[in-house]
């Protein structure tokens, strides 16, 4: 009788342990699936602004130089932004991730840094995409180092063939904007550091408004 009662404590006892490690192993996974959400959020929310800001930069500086040598260079970097805006454009409903409430203002602040450059001369407009593109290229491989470093990093090849592919165009407008005079812009320093530290603000705020 008293073996017939270890017994059946023993079936019990296994039997908690088992819903024990089911609920340890769910709770885990539910964890690991918000932290997931959260980092698609961030990513896709402040790439999605960024892409955008792009688009509005290279729109305000064709508005003024497009009759010149650099229209042509500047039209055909604004098209391979279109194709990044774009993905992102997918991305966001495909993961359900709510764009910046800042979106109005990159809108405006992009075109008018755009023109506002270009009117100073088309090597401040090249200082300006030099000097967005190498922040954006940084930020980029940021989110690389950040993806391959999970344990699940082959899960998100989408997002990761997306940023490689990105980051790799950026750097080629980066490259442009240096072999068409970006250097000789007046005072080309001060401006690029000045559109440096505005776009680490707008991707520090959009990655969380």
């Amino acid at each position: 009788m008293l073996l017939i009662i270890n017994r059946g404590c023993l079936t019990k006892y296994c039997s908690i342990l088992r819903s024990s490690s089911f609920c340890t192993s769910s709770c885990t996974r539910q964890v690991k699936d918000a932290q997931t959400k959260a980092m698609y959020d961030r990513m896709i929310r402040v790439d999605h602004a960024g892409e955008l800001g792009a688009n509005r930069i290279y729109a305000g500086q064709l508005a003024i130089l497009r009759k010149t040598d650099v229209g042509p260079i500047i039209e055909e970097m604004w098209e391979q932004e279109k194709v990044h805006l774009a993905k992102f454009n997918e991305l966001i409903p495909k993961h359900r991730v709510r764009p910046t409430v800042l979106t109005p203002v990159w809108n405006v602040a992009g075109w008018v840094l755009g023109a506002g450059t270009a009117l100073m001369g088309k090597e401040a407009a090249m200082a300006c995409t030099v000097a967005v593109e190498e922040t954006i290229t940084e930020h980029y491989n940021d989110q690389l180092r950040e993806l391959l470093a999970r344990e699940d990093s082959s899960e998100h090849e989408e997002l990761l063939s997306t940023i490689k592919q990105f980051r790799d165009e950026e750097m080629e407008h980066h490259d442009i904007g240096i072999d068409h005079d970006a250097l000789n812009a007046p005072f080309y320093s001060v401006l690029k550091n000045v559109i440096q530290a505005g776009c680490k603000v707008a991707i520090f705020a959009s990655e969380r408004i």
